[in-house]
């Protein structure tokens, strides 16, 4: 699931070098904060959210198939 996340918001963004991404991992569930560089911020969200909301789609459809939940955090 990182992989994915890490390779989308690298696709999308003018720095990838300054993407990062940390990871919490619970029993159940699994928490992705990803960080870019502030002037890439808005790549990552797009208008009205719609690039984030579709990377948090794609990430819960991962983590259902692995009997856990996934959140996005986008810092």
């Amino acid at each position: 699931m990182r992989q994915l996340v890490e390779y989308i918001a690298k696709s999308l963004v003018d720095k990838p070098e300054d993407v990062q991404i940390r990871e919490v991992e619970g029993e159940q569930s699994i928490i992705l904060e990803l960080h870019v560089a502030p002037e890439d911020m808005g790549r990552i969200i797009g208008k009205q959210g719609h690039i984030a909301r579709a990377m948090r789609v794609l990430l819960k459809a991962s983590a259902a198939r692995q009997g856990k939940r996934a959140m996005l955090e986008i810092v």
